[in-house]
């Protein structure tokens, strides 16, 4: 197999002779019918109920970590160049005239049906602005053709394909940035907003602000307030990650302002994942936003202090919406949980009590017991918050969760060395969680394509 960038040429040498303009191939049709498109013409009929099919399993970068709900497809003509930046995608817009369609399964599994009979099949893999193509040799007609497994994963750098531009500011209390490594993204593709990588290192109050000497040494080219002072340059990028800061730099650096151009970022189309004390984003913008999740702490109630970390705990996933519900069979299928729909976390804090179900979708929690009050550790929404679904753009994920376990992020530790200490190829439960997290969240917004 090879990457189909080599030879998108191949749509010309199967195209049929005349096309209906409607871009889908017609099973019934004939070779060179009126009513087919390019390789659309090599669909076949098989007897006894059976079917053409391509299969195989969707992987993260790291090519081990299966993906659940990645688009696959066979497209009948050349894609169109992926823009990057925030942008409006919406799930049932797909590049190249898809011919056959499917999305992956909680295992990261997929399999076409009716797909060409031919050679140089080209099949699409994407989730969001992550998007790679292969070309698949021979299919032959009416047997299932299984993809090798090191073609499906997503792309670890650029040359192989399509990645979203991203943005994390590092903080004091959370190491996001280590998780880069885990999920398999080259090292070349990690850089400072000045360098060619399609991921830029921001420093954050109290975070990493430098590479280490094995990476050139450079230091991060700007603060992480000159990441989020403007909508202009956060919509630079398609995906934004922040990392805990810790209580007492709640505040700092995010002015009127900037959560003015925090909320423009989203409600355009961009992706914006919270940890722990970024919930200023919510609790301190301006309604409905400060309306979608409730939090406690200090200075919530007069007379009221903050409420304890809740350390390790097993918290429950909501399972009453269709992705939570694959999310509770994925951690199973990963090895993250024992019982689906139960999740061991460690490290879990207690800021958020509970979430307004008109704008939010709460992923994991840990429910009320005697005096103590219940805790949301994962929610997301979708933006606008005002906006009809069909309307939505953009998502938010809140965690109230430090994720990064033994890797630690400080202002005199350098990027990777220094604070990335865990072993890259190992993901606790709640890294698994956060993998997860991580393709949905730069996932097109809207219904399921199937």
């Amino acid at each position: 197999m090879r990457l189909l960038w080599s030879s998108l040429l191949v749509f010309a040498a199967l195209g049929c002779g005349n096309h209906d303009g409607g871009g889908k191939g017609n099973p019934d049709a004939a070779p060179d019918s009126p009513t087919c498109e390019g390789i659309g013409c090599k669909q076949v009929q098989c007897t006894g109920g059976g079917t053409t099919s391509i299969s195989g399993t969707v992987f993260a970068p790291n090519g081990t970590l299966p993906i659940y709900n990645a688009t696959v497809y066979v497209p009948l003509r050349p894609l169109d160049p992926i823009v990057s930046g925030a942008s409006c995608d919406r799930c049932a817009e797909l590049s190249g005239n898809p011919l056959v369609r499917t999305t992956t399964d909680e295992q990261g599994r997929f399999t076409l049906t009716n797909v060409p009979a031919t050679t140089d099949v080209p099949v699409v893999i994407q989730v969001g602005k992550w998007r790679r193509v292969i070309t698949v040799p021979a299919v032959p007609e009416c047997t299932d053709t299984a993809v090798a497994t090191g073609m499906t994963r997503l792309p670890k750098n650029k040359t192989e394909g399509d990645m979203p531009r991203m943005a994390l500011a590092t903080g004091e209390a959370d190491a996001l940035e280590c998780m880069l490594r885990k999920i398999g993204i080259d090292e070349s593709e990690i850089t400072n907003s000045a360098g060619t990588g399609r991921v830029h290192l921001f420093q954050g109050a109290g975070g990493t602000g430098q590479f280490d000497a094995a990476r050139g040494g450079a230091t991060f080219t700007g603060a992480a307030t000159t990441l989020w002072d403007t909508e202009a340059k956060l919509s630079a990028y398609d995906v934004v990650f922040l990392s805990c800061e810790g209580e007492g730099n709640r505040t700092v650096g995010k002015t009127t302002a900037a959560k003015a151009a925090m909320r423009a970022y989203a409600d355009k189309g961009g992706k914006v994942f919270t940890s722990h004390w970024h919930l200023e984003w919510l609790a301190g913008n301006t309604p409905p936003w400060d309306n979608a999740i409730t939090f406690y702490f200090n200075g919530h109630a007069p007379g009221e202090s903050r409420l304890p970390d809740l350390g390790s705990i097993t918290a429950d996933l909501d399972v009453s919406f269709p992705k939570s519900d694959a999310l509770s069979k994925w951690l199973v299928n990963v090895g993250a949980s024992t019982v689906r729909g139960m999740i061991p976390l460690r490290d879990a804090q207690h800021t958020a009590i509970g979430f307004n179900p008109a704008y939010t979708e709460r992923w994991i929690h840990y429910p009320a017991a005697g005096a103590r009050r219940p805790s949301v550790q994962y929610a997301s929404l979708t933006t606008p918050l005002e906006k009809p679904a069909a309307e939505k753009c953009g998502r938010l994920v809140f965690s109230d969760i430090h994720v990064s376990g033994a890797d630690r992020s400080a202002s005199n530790l350098l990027y990777p060395s220094g604070g990335c200490t865990s072993d890259v190829a190992t993901l606790t439960p709640q890294e698994k969680v956060l993998a997860f997290m991580m393709f949905d969240i730069a996932s097109c917004v809207g219904d399921p394509i199937e």
